[in-house]
């Protein structure tokens, strides 16, 4: 019996021959992430006693939740962290001008196929897009590594989701990986390997499985993988000459279990309040009044939601007392999307370009909702006071159906613009 992407690699990191899922291995990581929260992660590592981080080339820091900083006591924090950094001699860091983590590390070049990247954030799951074995952990967990280079993890149960047929019109991937969590629930994948497999996931660009497995921790994946092909390949070669060895599952591997989704029917879809897996296609909340739209996150911020967002707002304006926040993901990003006239697009609709990084996703600043406020949001979770406030409601969409939304002040059916 052949073996699965996650049983290869943590074999190869365990430098064990052959590793079973169940198995508990000891693993060292090629590249560990954290961010706005390294100052606290910091506190936990002095506490063990070490003065020196073992290997600081693995460690990779971007500020990105709260930049720039909206309180004292977030500056304080951002202030811990670049002494931190001076006093370890940590090079891989990026202050408040970068952008996203999770857009961040691949675009630098530290994400490639067969990696292990372990991240203080549960959205490293995004780097699974690239071939990499990549998952969140906590932040004693990371401070453990910084202090060994090692971690134990359980190696996990693969479930294999082959997506098939035609992406109707109006259909993107943000509404696939909503379908098949609404589908699955919150727990449907819990600590499993999720691999996308498919002619759709062929078909699609590198931004679409980026949200595909960034959103794969929503229905519980340890990690969530796309094998790597010619176009993870082009991808990767404008950003880094390093060597990397893509790794595969097996054709005979064993898999927990095999789904298959036929999207040739599939309506937009919509995640409601409070959970991200209250899905229902976008027709049966049409109508709902909206007072913010927000497009971007690591989510969906790259390049290409920018471009969804700009041809359907071109030549529109937005509705009268909805507030239509964009993030570039990046600053590579906002610099494309400005050098393709974009921005400029955006801007004459109505829209607020925002600095790249996390905004409101998190609550912290920029976008907090008031009371019974709605916002209708590109981003990967809506919780009950995910973006400030308890009682707001936030819907979780595409950039296409957020954007037409925006327009008539109401969450919209994309489709009814299409025809």
């Amino acid at each position: 019996m052949g073996k699965t992407f996650a049983e290869k690699i943590l074999a190869l990191k365990s430098g064990k021959g052959s590793v079973i899922a169940g198995e508990i291995v000891t693993v060292s990581p090629d590249i560990v992430m954290s961010h706005d929260n390294t100052a606290a992660i910091a506190k936990k590592f002095n506490q063990i006693g070490i003065d020196k981080v073992k290997h600081p080339e693995k460690i990779v820091i971007p500020l990105d939740h709260c930049v720039p900083a909206a309180t004292e006591k977030y500056a304080t924090n951002h202030k811990e962290i670049r002494e931190f950094i001076q006093e370890q001699k940590i090079e891989n860091f990026y202050d408040i001008n970068t952008g996203v983590c999770h857009q961040v590390l691949p675009e630098k070049g530290y994400v490639l196929p067969g990696t292990l990247i372990l991240g203080a954030d549960s959205h490293t799951t995004t780097y699974g897009a690239f071939g990499a074995f990549s998952t969140g952990i906590g932040r004693s967990e990371v401070a453990s590594i910084w202090a060994t280079d090692e971690i134990w993890l359980r190696v996990p149960e693969t479930i294999k989701i082959n997506i098939k047929g035609e992406i109707p019109p109006g259909i993107y991937p943000k509404d696939i990986i909503l379908h098949i969590i609404g589908d699955l629930g919150a727990d449907g994948a819990l600590y499993r390997a999720v691999e996308f497999s498919g002619k759709v996931i062929r078909d699609m660009d590198i931004g679409g499985r980026m949200t595909l497995c960034n959103m794969a921790v929503e229905m519980g994946a340890k990690i969530g993988y796309v094998e790597p092909d010619e176009k993870t390949i082009q991808w990767l070669t404008a950003r880094t000459n390093k060597k990397y060895e893509i790794i595969k599952s097996d054709t005979d591997a064993e898999y927990e279990k095999i789904i298959d989704y036929d999207i040739s029917s599939l309506e937009p879809q919509i995640a409601c309040p409070h959970t991200v897996d209250n899905v229902k296609p976008v027709s049966e909340v049409a109508g709902t009044k909206i007072n913010q739209a927000l497009i971007g996150t690591c989510t969906n911020g790259r390049i290409e939601d920018l471009k969804i967002t700009s041809e359907i707002l071109r030549g529109k304006k937005i509705s009268n007392g909805v507030r239509l926040l964009v993030f570039p993901a990046s600053m590579e990003v906002f610099a494309r999307a400005m050098e393709l006239g974009i921005l400029q697009e955006l801007v004459k609709s109505g829209a607020v370009i925002m600095n790249p990084g996390c905004g409101p996703c998190l609550g912290a600043h920029e976008g907090a909702l008031a009371p019974g406020e709605v916002c209708l949001s590109t981003a990967n979770r809506n919780f009950k006071g995910r973006m400030g406030c308890k009682e707001a409601e936030v819907y979780l969409a595409s950039p296409a159906t957020v954007a037409i939304s925006s327009l008539y002040g109401e969450i919209t059916d994309i489709r009814g613009d299409l025809k």
